[in-house]
């Protein structure tokens, strides 16, 4: 239907104004402004009135929505919460609704409604005070785009004038349009479509009638008649508007009394968002690119990458994790204890019986009311539940201070813990015939992050910055610098694999001690098991993580050798300028880390992290939009090399809690641990996902004894992989052309002996395969001295491995 004629619809069905009622109105205006002061008072208060051509240009402050990658809504930017909506979209009876309640005559009057000044002015006279206003829709917008809300007669007749210009300006059409996405309805929402949202969570189309009349009815006075906070004079105010509507015959007798029948029933919208530290990451990023007008006013359109499940699932993850090591680490006690008189008052306290429990699993306070031989009675807020001992047996362990390793000791029974009046964390474990059941919960004060990138674009898909938003917006995972120990050392071997060393060339790991010619400090490194291992290969020494390997690996390849290669990856951050960037001893963020990683899965072409798609202004045009450049970096070879072995890595070492996961897809990966457990982190990997988890503390103290990468970030990495990983195909790891499978002898990575024949499958980068025998005998002394090969020697012999050879891969 042709707008125009809609509009026609929605007009009530009043007289049009004769030449009396003109001159009544004329009249009146006259009266009005005689009364303070005639022509020469307007003329006065006209002067510093806004030039109405700015009205043409208007655009009121819209939200600038923030978007999944499957365009659902995960975040919004605004200052005023405003969504433009052409009238055309409005339905007719949240428009009539309006109209009734706020200006019955609106397509009658030019501006300003002089016999509803005459009524209000009447009613409020025979009720002793100001009962009724009489300020048309135009004026109401006049007042909501130009003046203060102050109320005083210069405001009022400024309002006046605006009034009549505005409808000398613009058409009905136009200004109904403009009010209805301008006015206030109250609880941050401007303009019509915003209300319908927040009150109810639908769109516009899908209000009934009783919805549109309670939403018409609060601009008037959005605290007074909030539903949420006032929801017996919302309905009053609701059931006024819907006699309103009968009165003005825009619904009938018998719809008016159904709809007054209906309860107020709202949904308030979620107040917790998903992926805060994501959105709070794009949310900087915007303001670095358009400026802060921009992102909050100006209805900008921004489509990320975020993957809702999987941002659900590291949510999940993170929190699991470290609530399991925060519990590790020992019960820090009751929050605080109450008096005898306040246990006393909480205890005689009314109930209420209509209150909600907790959610399933959401940590809340409760109070200890009673202490039996099996249990405690708990108290939180109106509902009374059991906590049995034996759901608390973990706080056995009760920590006395900070460092878990020293200041913990361990109880014989959890039963002398608590005492009534204790404050304590609890979550419920289930509910058996309207008994509550309670576990004893602790909020971590451990923090941690995730991010999960696709190696093949780059894409976040998932990021978490910390256990809680509202407990600090620090992005650990784009912002915080910490040292990656061992999950560094696969940027070292892949340094050494492109300088065209293979997985079998020998490594010495036996005891070694430096001095810094300056200071004249000593180094001596050592093994995480304070063992050392003689010659074992480059493959053995990244799977189990031999510290002194690496080390001397990284003093034969070169410092400046190995920083220049991870600066290629992306590694930004700068690196330390000694041997002990072998262990991972330069500060790096997880970020930096998990990208890098992603060459490796992807081919060795490294695409940068990206957060944001595509930006569109109000208009639908594009203002950026992100494409992503593949860059190689290292070889397809030298990729699949270091990913080779970090499968093993999880296959046989470090990782192998991650094996649960390889046994469904192909996966590599690495831990990480710094010295004396202040950090942990696990990056993993497969064709098509790359994660990296770091766990600790924002002070950098331990974790506690043996609260390794492996325990304390491997734990979480699984978890959210298992749920993650459900979206994506299965995809092998795709084996280059120039990847050769070569039979040697392990105890020298050469050839097996002439006269052995047997050995054990090892893969080389064509050009780099052993060429001559190992020694039938060999001392220790002399494989140390076998790293370059004779061209003439015997070259190896390429073969099609067997089924058993590949599953060792």
């Amino acid at each position: 239907m042709p707008f125009s004629d809609r509009f026609v619809e929605l007009r009530a069905p009043v007289q049009h104004w004769h030449w009396w009622q003109i001159a009544l109105a004329v009249t009146g205006l006259a009266t009005i402004l005689g009364g303070v002061g005639g022509g020469g008072l307007i003329w006065y208060f006209s002067r510093d009135l806004p030039d109405l051509h700015a009205i043409d240009e208007h655009r009121p402050n819209v939200v600038s929505r923030v978007y999944a990658d499957d365009r659902q809504v995960i975040g919004q930017f605004y200052i005023e919460r405003r969504f433009l909506t052409p009238l055309s979209d409005i339905p007719d009876t949240l428009i009539q609704a309006v109209i009734s309640v706020e200006d019955a005559r609106f397509f009658e009057h030019p501006g300003l409604d002089v016999i509803g000044i005459v009524r209000a002015a009447w009613t409020n006279f025979r009720r002793g005070g100001r009962v009724e206003g009489a300020s048309t829709i135009t004026q109401q917008l006049a007042r909501s785009l130009f003046l203060s809300p102050e109320r005083t007669y210069t405001r009022k007749l400024k309002e006046l004038i605006l009034a009549y210009r505005i409808e000398n300006r613009l058409t009905k059409e136009q200004i109904l349009e403009m009010y209805l996405n301008q006015i206030y309805f109250g609880h941050g929402a401007y303009g019509v479509r915003a209300a319908a949202q927040t009150f109810f969570g639908k769109r516009l189309d899908e209000l009934r009638l009783d919805e549109a009349a309670l939403l018409a009815g609060l601009p008037k006075s959005p605290n007074n008649y909030s539903p949420f906070r006032h929801p017996e004079r919302a309905k009053r105010r609701r059931d006024h508007v819907l006699a309103r509507m009968e009165t003005a015959a825009f619904i009938t007798a018998a719809e008016r009394q159904e709809s007054a029948e209906r309860p107020v029933t709202t949904r308030r919208p979620e107040s917790r968002e998903i992926g805060p530290y994501f959105i709070e990451h794009v949310r900087q990023q915007l303001v670095g690119m358009f400026g802060e007008e921009a992102v909050y006013t100006g209805g900008l359109e921004v489509y990320t990458t975020l993957n809702v499940e999987m941002q659900r699932a590291a949510e999940a993850a993170m929190n699991k994790g470290l609530l399991q090591l925060d519990k590790r680490q020992g019960w820090r006690g009751p929050v605080r204890t109450l008096t005898q008189d306040e246990l006393g008052a909480l205890i005689a306290a009314p109930r209420d019986p209509d209150e909600e429990p907790p959610e399933p699993g959401e940590i809340i306070e409760g109070v200890v009311t009673k202490l039996g031989r099996e249990h405690a009675e708990i108290l939180v807020g109106s509902t009374v539940g059991r906590l049995a001992f034996t759901d608390m047996e973990w706080a056995r362990r009760v920590l006395k201070g900070q460092d878990p390793s020293k200041d913990a000791v361990t109880v014989p029974s959890v039963k002398g813990l608590l005492k009534p009046g204790d404050v304590i964390e609890v979550a419920i474990k289930q509910v058996d015939n309207d008994l509550v059941h309670w576990r004893l919960e602790q909020t971590p004060v451990v923090e941690g992050a995730l991010i999960a990138i696709d190696p093949r674009n780059g894409a976040t898909r998932a990021l978490v910055g910390g256990y809680d938003f509202l407990r600090s917006e620090y992005n650990r995972a784009i912002s915080a610098r910490r040292q990656p120990g061992s999950a560094f050392k696969p940027l070292v071997y892949a340094t050494a694999l492109k300088q065209g060393l293979t997985p079998a060339t020998m490594l010495l790991d036996a005891p070694v001690v430096y001095e810094d010619e300056e200071t004249h400090k000593i180094w001596k490194p050592e093994n995480y098991e304070k063992r050392f291992y003689g010659l074992i290969s480059l493959r053995e020494a990244l799977i189990h993580s031999r510290n002194l390997a690496t080390v001397r690996l990284l003093e034969r390849i070169g410092i400046k050798t190995t920083t220049n290669f991870t600066e290629s990856l992306g590694i930004s951050s700068p690196l330390n300028k000694d041997l002990s960037l072998a262990l991972g001893s330069s500060s790096i963020t997880l970020e930096e880390l998990t990208a890098a990683y992603g060459v490796f899965a992807n081919h060795g072409y490294r695409y940068k992290p990206f957060t944001v798609a595509r930006v569109e202004n109000i208009n639908e045009d594009a203002l950026y939009q992100m494409l992503p450049e593949p860059e190689q970096v290292v070889s397809k070879e030298t990729a699949y090399l270091i990913t080779n072995i970090l499968e093993d890595v999880i296959q046989r070492g470090t990782g192998q809690r991650a094996r649960v996961i390889k046994r469904e897809r192909p996966v590599a990966g690495k831990t990480g641990t710094t010295n004396d457990f202040t950090d942990a982190w696990f990056v993993g990997y497969t064709p098509n996902l790359a994660v990296g988890v770091w766990v600790g503390f924002d002070d950098r103290r331990t974790l506690g004894d043996r609260e390794a990468g492996a325990r304390a970030a491997l734990p979480i990495w699984i978890d959210f992989m298992r749920q993650a990983l459900k979206q994506l195909p299965v995809m092998p790891f795709e084996i280059p052309d120039d990847i050769l499978f070569v039979r040697i002898d392990p105890a020298t990575g050469l050839l097996p002996p002439q006269e052995d024949g047997h050995g054990t499958v090892e893969i080389f980068a064509r050009g780099t395969e052993p060429k001559q025998p190992a020694p039938v005998r060999v001392q220790p002394s002399d494989f140390y001295k076998l790293d370059t090969y004779d061209d003439s020697s015997t070259r190896a012999t390429p073969f099609t491995p067997s089924p058993q050879d590949l599953a060792a891969f």
